[in-house]
Formats: C-alpha cells, structure tokens, sequence
C-alpha cells in the first residue's frame, strides 16, 4: 500500500488525482474509495497502485482509529483492511453481479458478504427468465413449437449457465469464505434431499465480523 494526499477530486463526474509520497500523480474515481465519508481536497490517504491508478483508497484517519491493537503487543490489528481485489463500496445489486462476472469471474479467493452473494443470485435469476422468455419468442417466430417442445430457449438457457457457471461457484466459494468455511463446503450440495437446504442456510449467514484465513472483513460490513 502506498501512501498520499488527495490533490483534486470532482465531485460530479466523480474523478480526483492524488500525489503519492513516492512523487508520482496517481487518478482514481469513485469506484476505488473504500470508504464512504466524503472526498476532499488535502485529505490523506492510504491506496494500492495499479500504473498509474489508485485503487482500495482508504483514509488514513478512519483506518487507524479502525486499528485495535497493536501486533507488537502480539494481538493482530482490527478488521478495517479493504481488500484491493474485492468489489467496490456499496455497488448496488447491478453493481454486485457485473463484479462477479468480470473481475470476480473465476475469484475463488478471498470473501463476499450476503449482499454480494445475493445480489447475484437475484440479478442471474432474471437474467434466466428473460433470455428463456426471448427465445421463446424467436423460436416461436421462426416456426419452432416452443411450447411443446423449447429448442431456442432451452439454447438460449444452456449457454448463459455455462456462461455463469464458474462466477456462481466464485461467488459461493467466497461467501463460504465469509463465515469462516473452506469454500469446499459447496459439496454438501450431493447430499440427498438436505444438502442444498444446508447450503442454503450457510449463504444466509451473517459475515464474521474479523479478518479470517480467506481474507479481511467486506466492505460494507459493520464491525
């Protein structure tokens, strides 16, 4: 993590600059602020650099009074660390799902908190209904029987699964992840007639509210 100040931030189009200690300009947006108090001028700031990108920027005020202990008293410190690689603060539920067919794609690591998991859930759900409702409209348009018989829409279904097939294993690893489960768990899912209920009601569990093995509390999760 690198260190600056905030030189310039514009808050309508949501755009800034910040001059790192290291003497190089670094430009972000709003997408990279970890934490939701406001933006301004001269406030300094903790980020991970990415070239010339700011990314997980994190105010150094808010992170150190995070802090509650101190690891040379052998205690490890708070939760408050944002992971640089996790979806940005409070995206939304259109904002959650693009991150987790995007950049969380094939992210078996790290956590994702309920609303991220679900949000997902919800978003892919609707995305089944419409493209299964749109072919059955170009099936049918094109002489197809689709009520008797799906061809374009059962297609058309097949190949968004196999499309989100990976990011939903992800998004569940990271969600078991999140209440301190190895992301292996999914597996319960052969268990005959009880194991999806059990996986159920792993993925309504609260976060834990402290840094584990597969990485520092979520974003958004109060601590």
């Amino acid at each position: 993590m690198k260190s600056g100040e905030i030189i310039y931030f514009d808050g309508k189009r949501g755009t800034g600059f910040i001059t790192g200690n290291d003497g190089n300009r670094y430009v972000f947006d709003v997408s990279d602020l970890t934490d939701e108090q406001p933006v301004s001028k001269g406030a300094k700031v903790s980020f991970a650099a990415e070239g010339d990108r700011a990314r997980a920027i994190t105010p150094q005020v808010a992170r150190s009074a995070a802090r509650q202990a101190d690891p040379a008293d052998g205690n490890p410190p708070a939760s408050g660390a944002a992971d640089p690689h996790g979806p940005p603060a409070n995206p939304g539920l259109l904002g959650y799902f693009r991150y987790c067919v995007t950049r969380g794609y094939v992210r078996f690591s790290g956590r994702a908190r309920r609303r991220e998991y679900w949000s997902f859930v919800v978003v892919a759900l609707i995305c089944f209904a419409l493209v299964g409702g749109i072919g059955f409209v170009i099936g049918s348009a094109l002489g197809f029987d689709e009520a008797e018989e799906p061809t374009i829409s059962a297609l058309a279904v097949s190949v968004l699964w196999l499309y989100l097939l990976l990011p939903s294993m992800a998004v569940l690893f990271r969600r078991l992840h999140d209440i301190g489960l190895s992301g292996w768990f999914w597996l319960l899912a052969f268990v005959p007639m009880f194991g999806s209920l059990i996986i159920l009601v792993m993925t309504l569990i609260g976060s834990q509210k402290h840094d584990n093995k597969w990485g520092p509390v979520p974003i958004g999760v109060r601590v």
